[in-house]
This record gives structure tokens, C-alpha cells and sequence, in this order.
């Protein structure tokens, strides 16, 4: 089944590109193990940085080597995106989670769906131990979250294992810096009404002496902060209507009292109050009013990246 796999690929420039720092005891097999699997695909290894063998133990099995200084995966994934040229992109970490072999399977759905995206799930097929303590958990509640401000439920919007077009690729902003650079991987296709797909693919524990990057907490709450960062970008106009909603309960319920106590005898007794309540109601509706204003600017921005989108030709199916 591999092999009528990796022929549907066959004609097209497939690139797969892998993100690296400090994976010495794992970079080795990774490349190798792709190149099994995708034997006519350019394997690009992105040292980010990295204080140990990395470098030399890609260059040596063969993969195209190149440097970003700027820290972050983010930073790696805009980097790679902006400068490598290939119809189809393998997106992978080099820390030897990823199941290798699932692959072909991606890249064939990606062709035969004429998707633009196939997302390599990890949530129902992995080894014990294989997530952290607290990332399985920090992961479906980040899905969810993103699912219910964007509209749309993604199974694993945190895997790092992708299959890209090109119209994807070259369409992408990539303007975060870190880890977070996936869940604007999603909200990007939702925000554009791309084709995307998912398929389980394994996920096993990293070799023992391999050290992980990611910081559960710290970079947890960053990718939260993108969540909602993207949602204020994206969504404007319901982003302020909620701050509107927000600050005008808590202007009336300030004025509720005051006004009772103006009709039953006439008086005001609580003015400072009443000025804030005043000027919170205030700053409700100049929120709204930003939000009707940025949601006009949202909509031309989003045209222009669907312009963009449709000016790069797509896969045909086979």
C-alpha cells in the first residue's frame, strides 16, 4: 500500500521540512526514516540555534541544512515557508515522535481530497508516557476553546505533524514566534474555509536521553494568549460586541441603584458614581464602535489573503 502511495506523489516536488534544536540523539533517524518513506522528497532540516551535533549529524545523513537565528519554532516555520519552493510540504518535529510511514498516507490524501491541509492526529493512537502530565488535558482544552470561538472542532490542533499545499503555504502570514505557531497553522485554514483533514497517525514517547522543548505552563498559556489574540484579530466585531456586553451590565448595574434612589426622591447622592457609570456605558459603545470599524478592515484583509490564496495554482487530483 506504501508504494501505490508514494506513486500518487509521484510529479509533484515534496519537501518536507523539519524544525531542530538540540535533537542530536534523534535528528539522525528521523531524516532517515522519511527518506524511506519519501524516497523522491527534499528533506530540509531548519537548526534553530542548536548547541550540540545537530548540524553535523543531518549534514552527514544527507539533509539540506539551513540556519534561522531567530528563536522559536515560529520564527523556524516562517522561515522555511518564505523560502523553500515545492508543491507539497511535510511538516515534522525532529524529536522522533512522529510516525514516519503515515506520511505517504497524508500526502495521498492530500492529493486525491484536493485538501489543502491534512493534520496528522495523535489523540487516540500513542505509547504510554507519550504525553507530559497535564499536556493531554492543556491540549483538548486549547481544541476546544479554538473550536468554539472559531466555529469549527479541530481533533488536535497542537500536532506538529502537517501536510501542506503550496496555496497554503504561501498564504500564510506566520507571524507568531513560538509553539503557537499551530494553532495559527489552524485558524488560518478555518479563517480562509480551506480544505482540511485529519488522519490518526502514532505517537510514541521520545527516546529517553531526548529532551523536550515545549514548557507545559509557560508556553501553554502563550498559545491561550494567541488563541485569543487571533480571535480579536479574526472575529472583531464579536471580540468588542462581548467587551460592549460586558461593560454596559457593569455600567447599569452602577446605575441601577442611583436610579432608584433619583425616582423615589428626586436626588442624586452618589455623583461620582453616577460619572462612572456614565463613562463606562461610554466606553461600551466606543468598543462597539471599534468593532464595527475593525471587522471592515478584517474583511478587506481577508479578501486580499483568499486573492492571494487563489492566485497560486492547485493540485489536481489524480
Amino acid at each position: 500500500m506504501a508504494m501505490n502511495e508514494i506513486q500518487d506523489s509521484a510529479g509533484y516536488r515534496v519537501a518536507v521540512l523539519i524544525p531542530c534544536f538540540n535533537e542530536e540523539k534523534t535528528i539522525g533517524k528521523v531524516v532517515g526514516d522519511f527518506r524511506k518513506v519519501l524516497p523522491d522528497a527534499e528533506i530540509y532540516v531548519y537548526n534553530n540555534r542548536s548547541t550540540d551535533r545537530t548540524v553535523e549529524i543531518a549534514t552527514a545523513i544527507g539533509a539540506i541544512v539551513r540556519d534561522e537565528t531567530h528563536p522559536g519554532k515560529g520564527n523556524v516555520v516562517r522561515r522555511m515557508f518564505a523560502d523553500i519552493e515545492a508543491d507539497i510540504y511535510v511538516l515534522v518535529d525532529g524529536d522522533d515522535t512522529y510516525h514516519a510511514p503515515s506520511a505517504p498516507t497524508m500526502v495521498q490524501k492530500l492529493i486525491v481530497d484536493r485538501l489543502d491541509m491534512v493534520v496528522g492526529t495523535r489523540l487516540s493512537d500513542y505509547s504510554e508516557n507519550a504525553f507530559r502530565l497535564g499536556h493531554r488535558f492543556g491540549n483538548d482544552l486549547l481544541t476546544g476553546f479554538l473550536g468554539m470561538l472559531f466555529g469549527r472542532n479541530c481533533t488536535d490542533i497542537l500536532s506538529g505533524y502537517r501536510v501542506f499545499s503550496r496555496r497554503f503555504i504561501k498564504s500564510f502570514p506566520a507571524v507568531s514566534k513560538g509553539f503557537e505557531t499551530e494553532s495559527e497553522l489552524t485558524v488560518h485554514a478555518l479563517e480562509l474555509r480551506m480544505s482540511i483533514g485529519e488522519i490518526t497517525t502514532p505517537y510514541q514517547t521520545r527516546p529517553q536521553d531526548s529532551v523536550s522543548k515545549l514548557r507545559t505552563y509557560r508556553d501553554g498559556m502563550r498559545i491561550l494568549l494567541m488563541i485569543l489574540v487571533m480571535f480579536k484579530e479574526e472575529r472583531p466585531l464579536t471580540f468588542f460586541s462581548l467587551v460592549f456586553g460586558f461593560l454596559s451590565m457593569l455600567s447599569l448595574l452602577l446605575a441601577y441603584p442611583i436610579l432608584i434612589t433619583y425616582l423615589q426622591t428626586g436626588l442624586v447622592p452618589r455623583f461620582p458614581t453616577a460619572i462612572l457609570s456614565t463613562g463606562i456605558m461610554t466606553l461600551a459603545f466606543l468598543s462597539l464602535t471599534c468593532g464595527f470599524i475593525l471587522d471592515t478592515v478584517t474583511r478587506g484583509r481577508r479578501e486580499l489573503k483568499r486573492l492571494i490564496y487563489l492566485s497560486i495554482p492547485a493540485l489536481t487530483g489524480k
